[in-house]
């Protein structure tokens, strides 16, 4: 549909409003519905929103050491522009129209702190030196039949999982729960996330879901709304669906990965395909990787965001903890897959299901084009066999606060991200460890309360 076949729909549609949303350094949606006669007196300009959504944590808690926004600014609107290749009919509220917003500064320049816009900054660089990067992020999570009130009731301890037991690609427990396994292939697909796969991943209650690949923004959009899209299908059924990077110490994480490929723009030819190489791995193709494996560690918190996404990073539950690279290896943090001129791309296996999808992809693609910019030679052997022990590019940070303050003093994530960035985000991850270091677990209290 074109804007004026979009807007014709939004005047007749019996709803009479419109449903917005916006994507906060967390990656959660926050948003609200409009009348139709507020839309159509914005959709051609911009609308204020309150600029507390990058003054506050993922539990509305402001930050104490914010410089974007907060007490000392009294925490005034920001501009908001809707982009019209965004909308979306939500398939699951009646087709009440959608779009999808972007932060940008009053002269009208994007924001620099918004997620969207540093990803659109990122294809932006990409296109300009004659490159259309193909991505898509596929994502692990875990469902349960509780409620947000049952799951409160129960301190978010043993709740019920969907389904029981380790089934990793079953056809029978697909069948148990078919309306809700149904229901999230086919509305998904209609509210324009297109399903490549949805199969059931080892672990209780556990699903796995691929996207369809596209262009960086078209991909970051529809990762970031599939996130919340999962739980508000869930939510239909009685449902909670978890991206949590590590519910337990006993079950395997949730897995975000990301695949990438670089093409040319006119040739439509994936560049990172080579016939004549004995892997059929192209040298920008390697110069990818190899920015991957210097960049990574000093970007880590943008594809590792949450003291719990370290708890993901152990050996032998299926994420990597070396900075290794390899061909067709699970165990590696880069898998090359040079499987053919149309399919070949890397996947990088770090990221969690809990990242924020804007972020990892930017990172991803950033790490990346800056080895091909800086032509980096692949001096690192592949890794064949396990890549748990293969520790001679050295080891991934073991948790936020390390990983966070290499970011904050990295010339690399500076020159990539811009100083006003890097500095906000950093900020914020800094308080999320603070927030978990001043707190008593389960943990404490079951190991020092009757031994101490």
């Amino acid at each position: 549909m074109n804007k004026i076949e979009i807007i014709d729909y939004i005047k007749h549609h019996p709803s009479g409003k419109v449903k917005l949303a916006i994507c906060d350094i967390d990656g959660v949606l926050r948003g609200k519905y409009i009348s139709t006669e507020k839309f159509l007196s914005i959709c051609d300009s911009d609308f204020g929103y309150c600029d507390v959504v990058f003054g506050w944590d993922m539990a509305d808690v402001a930050y104490d050491k914010g410089s974007f926004t907060g007490w000392h600014t009294g925490y005034p609107d920001a501009k908001v522009k809707l982009d019209f290749n965004t909308f979306r009919k939500i398939p699951w509220e009646n087709n009440i129209p959608f779009f999808l917003g972007e932060f940008i500064k009053v002269d009208g320049n994007p924001l620099e702190i918004c997620p969207r816009q540093l990803l659109k900054k990122i294809e932006n660089q990409a296109n300009t030196a004659g490159f259309t990067p193909l991505v898509s992020q596929e994502f692990e999570w875990f469902n349960f039949a509780e409620t947000p009130e049952s799951a409160a009731a129960k301190n978010f301890q043993n709740l019920n999982p969907l389904t029981p037991g380790m089934f990793g690609y079953s056809i029978l427990r697909t069948s148990l729960k078919n309306d809700y396994f149904t229901d999230l292939f086919d509305l998904l697909t209609q509210f324009d996330i297109p399903v490549e796969g949805l199969h059931t991943e080892t672990g209780p209650g556990t699903y796995e879901i691929a996207i369809k690949y596209g262009t960086s923004i078209l991909s970051g959009d529809r990762a970031t709304l599939f996130k919340t899209s999962v739980k508000e299908i869930a939510y239909k059924h009685g449902i909670m669906a978890t991206f949590m990077a590590k519910i337990s110490e006993n079950l395997p994480g949730c897995g975000g990965h990301i695949h990438q490929s670089i093409w040319n723009s006119e040739a439509s030819q994936n560049l990172f395909f080579d016939e004549n190489d004995p892997n059929k791995m192209s040298d920008m193709m390697r110069s990818y990787i190899a920015g991957q494996l210097l960049c990574l560690p000093q970007i880590l918190p943008m594809i590792a965001p949450t003291v719990n996404s370290y708890k993901r990073l152990v050996e032998g539950a299926w994420a990597p903890t070396t900075l290794t690279w390899g061909i067709d290896n699970r165990t590696v943090a880069l898998r090359s897959l040079p499987l053919g001129s149309k399919s070949c791309r890397l996947e990088t296996r770090i990221i969690g299901a809990d990242t924020n999808p804007y972020l990892a992809l930017s990172a991803c693609l950033a790490a990346g084009l800056y080895g091909i910019k800086n032509n980096l030679e692949l001096k690192q052997a592949r890794t064949i066999g396990n890549g748990y022990t293969d520790e001679s590019n050295g080891r991934l940070s073991k948790n936020l606060i390390d990983s966070t303050m290499l970011m904050k003093n990295s010339k690399i994530a500076n020159e990539l991200f811009g100083e006003t960035f890097v500095q906000h985000f950093t900020q914020s991850r800094e308080w999320e460890w603070r927030q978990f270091s001043k707190a008593v677990t389960d943990w404490e209290m079951k190991r020092y309360f009757e031994i101490i």
